[in-house]
């Protein structure tokens, strides 16, 4: 058995009938020109047919009752298997557009995993018009995060065209770090050896750490520092309890739209994603006349994976950004936000590496208890909405010769945070997915329009004038 780290097994902790907390992500496909009728239905027996299940495909809870998960979470590898139970094959209603998928993958993800079975589903989705279709995989938060999600998906797809015979994403593991050890180099000298230096990397760190957090203390107390610090973000109908119930909104931009704006206003590409995601919430909010005085914060996942790892947990932290929605002018918005970002990651990269984990735990403590506790939604948000940005591939990627035209992700929310906005790049585009609570937000689609408008919006005040032939359109997609 494999014992969970603290952080993945807090999501463990936290789940709920209403609080699923599992993650998503739907990838678009276009067949094969010469696919015949019985493309699909041959790809899943075909993909069935692979019953070598890898980790962390294979793990499954040793204890899946709930003292289980809170006391003593460790994962087991199920040898057995059912692929016909995790592994769906399904057909959209015509006229099978983006709503109809979206109306079917928001059902989807609003159903909790099965803790009794390897944590995971994976839903393959044919009738998506213009001859297309969709695959929708969804595994716990406590087995992976966002980075590691793509890396695994990844592996599975190809850059040639012409491949056929692929094997599906069960059956691929994730490569090791170089460098690391396997269990069978592992030895109790080397296991005693890395508790002292795990022990003494505690006493060097922690004057550090208590320094980082009371540097949040005191930003709490002085705004004008410029640090946005934990509960400082205002009540609002984003922060309220959560029913099981989920929606999902999809967009995307070319990157180049977004980099251009980056490079003329002195920003970041996470800078634009935070001015548009902060605009749209004004917008939105404005329109249910529930707009906060103050300004709502964004609580940003940080990826601390290292670029040759692709194994799987989670390995994030945290940092906390203003969205100056309190702000009327655009551009004094997009000042703020860009400062506010820029205090948090100068804050963060004061930290060595190898304290960022107990910092996070440190950090995220106040929201994980708030759950735990049930005081999820009663009481002053840590943050207002989590937003992320996740890095990736670069380039066109193919499967059994159906070519990925997009890829959004589909994640988790909690008490006291009924919308996530993550964003995925792909290819020379930037896909939004906007994850909400269906009876705490609705009309929430809109946001995804809206993030569309404040981008033309924010070219038309800092980019010079195009020739009308070379304005470009937006395109968008709402569930």
């Amino acid at each position: 058995m494999k014992r969970l780290g603290t952080l993945d097994a807090s999501w463990l902790a936290v789940e709920s009938e209403d609080t699923p907390m599992h993650v998503g992500n739907l990838q678009i496909f276009a067949l094969p020109e010469d696919a015949p009728e019985t493309f699909l239905r041959d790809m899943v027996e075909r993909m069935k047919s692979c019953t070598e299940v890898a980790p962390p495909w294979c793990s499954k809870l040793a204890f899946s009752g709930f003292l289980g998960r809170l006391v003593a979470p460790a994962w087991k590898v199920d040898k057995d298997i059912d692929l016909d139970y995790h592994v769906r094959h399904s057909a959209l209603p015509r006229p099978g557009g983006e709503r109809e998928l979206g109306i079917l993958v928001s059902r989807l993800h609003s159903n909790p995993l099965d803790f009794a079975r390897p944590l995971w589903e994976c839903h393959v989705i044919e009738g998506l018009e213009n001859n297309r279709f969709a695959l929708y995989t969804k595994m716990h938060h406590s087995m992976i995060d966002g980075i590691s999600g793509v890396r695994l998906m990844q592996r599975v797809l190809t850059t040639d065209p012409a491949k056929r015979d692929m094997p599906p994403p069960w059956t691929v593991k994730p490569q090791r770090r170089r460098g690391s050890k396997t269990d069978k180099e592992a030895s109790i000298p080397a296991a005693f050896s890395q508790a002292m230096d795990a022990l003494k990397l505690q006493a060097d760190m922690a004057p550090r750490l208590w320094d980082a957090m009371g540097r949040l203390v005191q930003s709490a107390r002085h705004p004008e520092d410029g640090l946005t610090a934990p509960f400082t973000g205002p009540l609002s109908i984003l922060n309220h309890r959560v029913t099981g119930q989920r929606r999902l909104a999809t967009q995307h931009y070319q990157l180049d739209r977004l980099k251009e704006l980056a490079r003329v206003s002195g920003g970041s590409l996470n800078d634009i994603v935070l001015y548009l995601c902060g605009t749209a919430l004004r917008r939105f909010l404005l329109e249910q006349n529930s707009l906060p005085d103050s300004p709502l914060t964004a609580g940003i996942p940080v990826n601390i994976r290292p670029a040759d790892d692709q194994g799987t947990g989670t390995q994030i932290s945290f940092m906390i950004a203003s969205l100056a929605t309190n702000e009327a002018d655009p551009l004094s918005r997009l000042q703020h936000i860009k400062s506010s970002s820029r205090r948090a990651k100068e804050h963060l990269q004061k930290l060595p590496r190898k304290a960022l984990n107990q910092y996070t735990m440190l950090l995220m403590s106040p929201y994980i208890l708030q759950l735990m506790s049930g005081m999820g939604g009663r009481m002053r948000p840590v943050f207002n909405v989590t937003i992320s940005n996740v890095p990736g591939p670069e380039r066109t990627l193919y499967y059994e010769g159906a070519r990925l035209e997009a890829m959004y992700p589909v994640s988790l929310i909690a008490h006291g945070g009924a919308l996530n906005i993550t964003c995925l790049s792909y290819s020379g585009s930037l896909n939004f997915g906007f994850t909400g609570c269906r009876d705490t937000l609705p009309s929430m689609q809109k946001l995804a329009v809206y993030t569309g408008e404040a981008l033309d919006e924010l070219e038309s005040l800092i980019l010079p004038p195009k020739p009308k032939a070379a304005v470009r359109k937006k395109a968008a997609g709402t569930h």
